[in-house]
């Protein structure tokens, strides 16, 4: 009897204890379940968990399940027409986003058409939120949503949208229930792994095309923040905006750009990255980044050997703005960012959009090498200006970039050897303004400048100065190398 009342203790005891962890458990959980998380799940649906992975010997269930989701785009654009720029035969080898059937139109100053283009997007939340690209409903005066079938048509509005990362929300009202795509986790994306790709190409609607992940983390020139997902599946003129699904049927990517000429290389913005942006769309119509007011570059094994560090690693400080975040910090030009804010920094890439993706205001220690030694900076993460605001401080420069419709950024290896120059020495256009005086005058996307005025122009120093001039002289001449060729742009500042 004795025994028998001590195993039964021992019984209640463990029951006892069971439920106190799970109690605990249940607690902890909801207690570390940020705002964001939840706001993000009531807004669009995330973990496909109930979907079963498909062995690839047939996508017709995925096909049939994942395509009412997907949206045709087409849109109505006023284009303002510019003079014929020199040597028009060059194209910019990823110049050839999606969409645009017309690209260039060239004629008098003062005419004006409209462009019809087309793109793709799909579904995220049954109140008629949509995920397109940035360059499918740019400048739009009229956007039409056609929903799988081709039957019911709506026009949408533009909710939120970030050139930066070419990414647009909008919104259709539907009196009828919306299918919408389930978001993964692009993460867990494996190279060689199977992808689906649906969307519009050539205006043909409801296209399904299979292929695997080619590489992650590709950089391909197209703006500050690239990490794109390559893929084989195929993808043409048409699909930018569209969803790449994996094998759950959940969204990994957003199909957005492919190499002109090219077959079985297409380019898609990983889910992740967009979901770190969706609120801040939804609720601002524009996102806030981080920066700390730095110029980097890569680690080549010669400069790892020259700064004493054994590995190639981490990102180069070449420049550092005064009175900036990482000014403030003490961090100098040579130094080189290894963590930020925990993250490692294994590549120059990683810096700019772990930082961008850093709340403004948050205060983070920075990891950083400097004479072969290690250095830990405190600094509090400021918010990024808009485009053609800043590229590096509020001075003169800048507010002739704004005027201009102009940003540059620094050519980097990976830049470099997609335009097949010999060096490094100038600044990469990276975005002209539709209808801007850089626009009217010729300049593209890009573009090389090698020159402004009279200075030489070896990087974005030389640049900064020799804008900062050009304020004071209300002209500015470009000489551009575009294509093997050099020829000079004169705009005049108003």
């Amino acid at each position: 009897m004795r025994v028998f009342k001590e195993r039964r203790y021992g019984i209640l005891s463990l029951i006892t204890v069971g439920f106190i962890s799970l109690f605990l458990g249940v607690a902890i959980s909801i207690k570390l379940d940020l705002a964001q998380s939840t706001s993000a799940q009531n807004f669009w649906k995330e973990d496909g968990g109930e979907l079963v992975s498909i062995t690839p010997t047939s996508f017709t269930e995925l096909a049939i399940n994942l395509t009412p989701a997907v949206v045709n785009i087409s849109t109505t654009q006023i284009i303002k027409t510019r003079p014929m720029a020199p040597f028009p035969e060059f194209r910019f080898p990823f110049e050839e986003f999606f969409g645009d059937e017309f690209r260039d139109y060239f004629g008098d100053h003062h005419q004006e058409f409209k462009r019809q283009s087309l793109g793709s997007g799909f579904m995220i939340n049954r109140d008629g939120y949509i995920l397109t690209n940035y360059h499918v409903i740019e400048n739009a005066e009229e956007i039409i949503v056609t929903l799988a079938g081709g039957k019911d048509e709506y026009k949408a509005k533009v909710i939120g949208k970030d050139s930066k990362l070419d990414i647009a929300l909008i919104k259709i009202d539907a009196e009828d229930e919306l299918p919408i795509a389930i978001l993964g986790n692009s993460n867990e994306l494996d190279i060689g792994a199977w992808v689906i790709a649906i969307g519009n190409p050539f205006g043909l609607g409801g296209t399904v095309t299979a292929g695997i992940v080619s590489a992650k983390g590709r950089i391909i020139g197209a703006g500050p923040y690239d990490n794109f997902i390559q893929t084989d599946a195929s993808i043409n003129p048409g699909n930018s905006g569209g969803p790449l699904f994996n094998m759950k049927g959940e969204v990994v990517g957003i199909n957005t750009a492919i190499v002109a000429g090219g077959e079985g290389i297409g380019f898609a913005i990983p889910i992740n990255m967009v979901k770190d942006i969706l609120l801040q769309l939804k609720k601002e119509g524009k996102v806030t980044r981080g920066w700390i007011g730095v110029s980097i570059q890569g680690v080549t094994s010669e400069l790892a050997q020259s700064f004493g560090i054994e590995e190639r690693k981490g990102a180069l400080v070449s420049s550092v703005n005064e009175g900036e975040p990482a000014d403030r910090a003490g961090i100098r030009s040579g130094d080189i960012i290894v963590k930020f804010d925990d993250k490692e920094i294994n590549e120059m890439s990683d810096l700019p959009r772990i930082v961008a993706a850093t709340p403004p205001g948050k205060t983070v220690k920075v990891k950083g090498i400097r004479d072969g030694k290690e250095k830990v900076f405190t600094l509090t993460v400021a918010k990024k200006r808009e485009e053609g605001e800043t590229i590096a401080r509020e001075d003169e420069e800048t507010a002739i970039e704004g005027k201009l419709g102009l940003s540059v950024q620094t050519i980097t290896p990976e830049v470099a050897r997609r335009l097949r120059l010999k060096d490094t020495k100038g600044v990469f256009v990276s975005s002209v303004k539709p209808g801007s005086p850089s626009a009217m005058a010729g300049l593209r996307r890009g573009d090389i400048i090698k020159g402004v005025n009279k200075r030489e122009i070896n990087d974005t120093e030389d640049y900064r100065k020799a804008m900062k001039a050009a304020a004071k002289e209300g002209l500015v001449r470009f000489l551009i190398y575009r294509g093997g060729n050099r020829f000079y742009v004169a705009i005049r500042i108003k």
